[in-house]
């Protein structure tokens, strides 16, 4: 719907900014150009601007791809202090050998480890990752981002739980009346 009131709109436009002055070949120009774009959104044809950067799909032969059985873990409640290790296996269901070039930790509580080897299509590696809930408290779900060679580029591994505090009210007993 506003794609059809929008080229009744350019020549609005172009009639008001053109119409007071019905001389010079660059303004005849602008109205040839803005009605050639007019007919391209008519005829459905994206209009791409000059600079726009041309995006190629990936050669799926050229890229692995992450199968994993699990890609959140739940750890269920903890106290604070605790550290969390998890490994999150996959496999390479791709075409090409797996690269991971990097990981990265949502926050310095979590630290990520990986296969640092190009895993083969139909190989198995991991990811493992360490949470460490030292002044932590409450819900907590730090995550870990993975750089590869996949079609998306980026993949996301999350651990997630609630977190005890030590200073908490629950934890402390239950203290009476005081007598003088």
């Amino acid at each position: 719907m506003k794609y059809l009131s929008l080229p009744a709109l350019l020549i609005a436009g172009s009639i008001l900014t053109f119409g007071c002055d019905s001389g010079g070949s660059e303004k005849d120009e602008r109205i040839q150009a803005l009605e050639q774009r007019i007919a391209q959104m008519e005829q459905g044809q994206p209009n791409v601007p000059s600079n726009a950067q041309s995006v190629k799909t990936a050669d799926p032969s050229t890229l692995g791809a992450f199968q994993f059985p699990e890609i959140e873990h739940d750890f269920g409640t903890i106290e604070e202090g605790k550290v969390i290790e998890h490994n999150f296996t996959f496999t390479n269901t791709g075409e090409a050998p797996l690269v991971i070039s990097n990981i990265q930790a949502s926050c310095g509580c979590t630290s990520p480890d990986w296969t640092k080897t190009p895993i083969k299509p139909g190989e198995e590696g991991f990811v493992k990752v360490v949470f460490d809930s030292k002044a932590k408290s409450g819900i907590q779900s730090p995550t870990v981002s993975i750089t590869a060679n996949t079609q998306p580029a980026v993949t996301r591994l999350r651990l997630k739980g609630n977190v005890n505090s030590k200073n908490s009210a629950s934890a402390a007993p239950a203290m009476g009346p005081v007598r003088k």
